[in-house]
Formats: structure tokens, sequence, C-alpha cells
């Protein structure tokens, strides 16, 4: 290591990448959100269009699926470049 590199640790990620894993990390806690519900309130009674709804069985998952993607993005995305970093 050079002079020049040991004063230069830094984090794997840039502080945009963290913002997005939050924002990804909120878009997956959202997708669950939109899961739960269909409960009855007699266990004897089966509300087919409760448990069975397009909210649940369709819209949550692509939402939570969507959430994980842009996790990937994300993490995979290269951080800018700041003036620093170009001395």
């Amino acid at each position: 290591m050079s002079k020049k590199d040991k004063g230069k640790e830094s984090f794997a990620l840039g502080k945009e990448n963290y913002k997005l894993l939050v924002i990804g990390f909120a878009i997956i806690i959202l997708g669950f959100i939109l899961m739960i519900g269909g409960k009855s309130e007699d266990p004897n009674v089966f509300n087919e269009e409760q448990i069975f709804s397009f909210r649940r069985i369709t819209l949550a998952p692509m939402v939570v699926l969507a959430g994980f993607i842009f996790e990937i993005w994300a993490i995979m995305k290269k951080p800018k470049a700041s003036e620093n970093d170009l001395d």
C-alpha cells in the first residue's frame, strides 16, 4: 500500500447505495404488509374471496420480488466518484 492508499480507507458501498438499500427494504416490507389479513372471526367459516384475493396472491409477491431486484441493483450500482477520490 502506498501512502495515498492508507488514508483513503472507505466502505465498499457509497452513501447513495445505502439509501437505495433502505428503499428496497421498505419495498419488501410493503409487499409483506400487503400479504397480511384474511382472518375470519369464526374458525369454521372459510372466506375464499379474502384469502385468495388478487392483492395477496398476485400483487404482494410481485412487490416483494421487485424489492429484491431493487436490492440487487442497489448493491451492484457503482458509487459515483467524489472529487476527493480523484486526487
